[in-house]
């Protein structure tokens, strides 16, 4: 079907391209962890339970390669974009007003305080 001109009559939202992402169906997030897990052969089973039994002092580490990087210099997260989920949460009035007189971003700054306050608090402390 050949595209309509554009008419002075024609609403000009209905003469503009649209687009990419309306033309595009909704991306799905799927973790990394469901693309690149291959299934388990039963020999590696039997390695992986036979170690599993194995006390730490037994285990030897000398093939394995040394940290290379300082535990100080780690970005946790660096690359790391957590799936954002829709809540419905109740917060006091006035909380939601100090949050929402920071202007636009507020919710990522919440998201932000809570992440702060979550990482801080870990459970069992």
């Amino acid at each position: 079907m050949a595209p309509q001109p554009c008419l002075w009559f024609t609403p000009m939202r209905n003469c503009m391209a649209k687009k990419k992402s309306e033309l595009s169906r909704q991306e799905r997030r799927i973790p990394a962890s469901v693309l690149f897990t291959t299934p388990t052969s039963e020999k590696e089973r039997r390695d992986l339970r036979r170690l599993a039994n194995m006390p730490d002092a037994k285990i030897d580490y000398s093939d394995a390669p040394e940290s290379q990087t300082p535990l100080s210099e780690i970005h946790i997260g660096r690359f790391y974009r957590p799936i954002k989920q829709l809540v419905s949460i109740r917060v006091d009035a006035d909380v939601l007003a100090w949050y929402r007189a920071r202007g636009k971003g507020y919710q990522t700054y919440m998201n932000q305080a809570l992440r702060r306050a979550m990482q801080t608090n870990q459970p069992g402390q």
